[in-house]
C-alpha cells in the first residue's frame, strides 16, 4: 500500500506572497503611528494660538435706535376723545419748525374767534356805558325813556284789546255752533220718534199679514239709520265743543303771556327811567363792573380760542402727519415733531454689561441705512432696568433679554444732519471701554 502526503499552503509560491503582504502591512502602520504625533502637535499649537483663544474684549456691543433730542413729540388737542376734527393743518411732513408757531387749527376755531370777538365788543359797550353814566343823562335820553314806556303801554293795550276779540269772536262761534248742531239733534230726534211710531203700527200689521216683510224691514231700518245718525250729530256737537273751548282757552293763555310781558317790559323801561335821571355812585360802581366782567369774559375767550390753536413746543422739524385737514383726531394725535439738528442713539445694554458703561466713553454707530460709521459720546444712562425692544433679526436670538438705555449724543453735527431722516431706524452700537 503506497501512502500520499496531503497538499498544504507550505509551497514555495505562496510563502513568498504571505511574506510580501505582511512587510507592507508593517510599513503602512509605521508610517502612520509616526505621522499622528506630528499632526495632533501641530494641530494643538494651531488651536491654541488662534486669535479667537486670545481675543480680548474691547468694547460693549448693543443694539439701538436713532431718535432726535428729546425724542419724538407727538402733538394731539386737548379733550380729543370727543371727536375733535382738524380744520386747518398747517404744515407738513419735513418742515421746519419754530416752538410757538401754529401746527393746526381745529374745527371749533371759527366760534372760539368770533366768541372773542363778541366779548371784545361788550367791553367797548361797557365803557361806552360806564362814560354815559359819569356824564349823567341828558334831557333827550330822558324824553326817549318816557316815550319808549309809552309806546309800550299803547301796544300793550292794542294786544290786549285784539287778544279779547278773538277770544269774543272764539265765545261766539261756539255759541253759534252748538245752537245749530242742537237744533240737527232736535231734528233727528223728531224724526226718530216718528220713525218709531211708524214701525210699531208696520209691526201690528206684519204680525197681522197686511203688509209684506220687505216693507216692515224697510220701516226698521229707517228707525235704525235715524238713531246712527243722532249718535254722529251727538259726536260731532261734542267734537265742536272741546275744540272750540280748547282755542278759547288758549286765547286766554295768550292774553295773560301778553299782558304779563307788556308789563314786564313797561316795568323795566319805568326802571331805566329812573336810573337815567339820577347819576348814583352805585351805578358808577356797577357799570365799572360790568367792565371787569366784560374784560374777564374776553380773557376767557381768548383762552378758549388758544386751545384750538396747535403749537409746536419746540424747535424742529415735522416727522410724522397722523391727521390732516378736516379729519377727526385718533389716538395717534396730529403730528410727531423731533429735534433732528441733534441726533441721539439709545443703545440698549444688556443688565450685565452696563457696569462697564460710564458718562463720557466713545461710541461707534453703524447701519445698513447709511455708509460708514458715527462716532457718538455717552451721555446719559438709564436708572432702571426694561425689557429689550430692539431686536436682533436672528430669529434664534434672545428676545426677553433685560437692559438699560444708554443715550449717546453724536458727535458731529454733519453726522446729525446725514441720519435726521432715520428716526426710529435700527442701529448697531459699540461702546469703547
Amino acid at each position: 500500500m503506497v501512502h500520499k502526503e496531503s497538499q498544504s499552503f507550505t509551497n514555495p509560491v505562496s510563502q513568498w506572497y504571505l511574506i510580501f503582504s505582511a512587510a507592507m502591512t508593517l510599513a503602512t502602520g509605521g508610517i502612520y503611528l509616526y505621522g499622528l504625533p506630528q499632526f495632533e502637535s501641530k494641530r494643538q499649537g494651531s488651536i491654541s494660538n488662534s486669535p479667537e483663544n486670545t481675543m480680548v474684549m474691547v468694547g460693549v456691543t448693543a443694539l439701538g435706535r436713532l431718535e432726535p433730542q428729546g425724542g419724538v413729540t407727538r402733538l394731539s388737542a386737548p379733550n380729543s376723545v370727543g371727536g375733535t376734527r382738524v380744520d386747518q393743518l398747517l404744515v407738513k411732513e419735513g418742515d421746519k419748525i419754530k416752538a410757538g408757531q401754529i401746527i393746526a387749527l381745529l374745527d371749533s376755531y371759527a366760534l372760539r374767534f368770533a366768541t372773542l370777538e363778541q366779548a371784545k365788543q361788550k367791553v367797548k359797550i361797557s365803557q361806552a356805558r360806564l362814560k354815559k353814566v359819569k356824564a349823567g343823562a341828558q334831557a333827550g335820553e330822558i324824553s326817549a325813556q318816557e316815550a319808549t314806556i309809552a309806546r309800550l303801554q299803547a301796544q300793550l293795550r292794542g294786544e290786549v284789546a285784539a287778544q279779547e276779540a278773538t277770544l269774543a269772536r272764539l265765545q261766539a262761534q261756539l255759541r253759534g255752533e252748538v245752537a245749530t248742531q242742537k237744533a240737527n239733534l232736535a231734528r233727528l230726534q223728531a224724526q226718530l220718534r216718528n220713525a218709531q211710531a211708524e214701525y210699531r203700527r208696520n209691526q201690528q200689521l206684519y204680525q197681522e199679514g197686511v203688509i209684506s216683510a220687505s216693507l216692515f224691514d224697510s220701516k226698521r231700518l229707517q228707525v235704525e239709520t235715524i238713531q246712527e245718525q243722532i249718535n254722529e250729530a251727538n259726536a260731532a256737537l261734542k267734537r265742536t265743543v272741546e275744540t272750540i273751548q280748547e282755542q278759547i282757552n288758549e286765547a286766554k293763555a295768550t292774553r295773560r303771556r301778553t299782558m304779563d310781558t307788556g308789563q314786564e317790559q313797561i316795568t323795566q323801561a319805568k326802571a331805566t327811567l329812573d336810573r337815567i335821571t339820577e347819576v348814583r355812585p352805585v351805578d358808577v360802581q356797577i357799570s365799572q363792573g360790568e367792565i371787569e366782567s366784560a374784560i374777564a369774559a374776553v380773557k376767557l375767550a381768548q383762552a378758549e380760542l388758544d386751545l384750538t390753536y396747535i403749537r409746536s413746543p419746540i424747535d424742529g422739524q415735522v416727522l410724522k402727519v397722523h391727521t390732516k385737514s378736516g379729519e377727526i383726531i385718533g389716538s395717534n394725535g396730529i403730528v410727531e415733531l423731533g429735534q433732528t439738528d441733534q441726533m441721539y442713539v439709545i443703545a440698549e445694554v444688556h443688565e450685565t454689561d452696563i457696569s462697564k458703561v460710564h458718562l463720557g466713553q466713545k461710541a461707534t454707530i453703524s447701519s445698513a441705512a447709511f455708509e460708514g460709521k458715527i462716532q457718538g459720546t455717552v451721555a446719559e444712562i438709564g436708572l432702571q432696568i426694561d425689557r429689550q425692544q430692539v431686536f436682533d433679526v436672528n430669529p434664534g436670538s434672545d428676545t426677553d433679554r433685560k437692559v438699560v438705555d444708554v443715550k449717546i449724543r453724536l458727535d458731529d453735527s454733519v453726522d446729525s444732519q446725514r441720519v435726521a431722516a432715520f428716526t426710529n431706524l435700527q442701529v448697531e452700537v459699540r461702546i469703547h471701554l
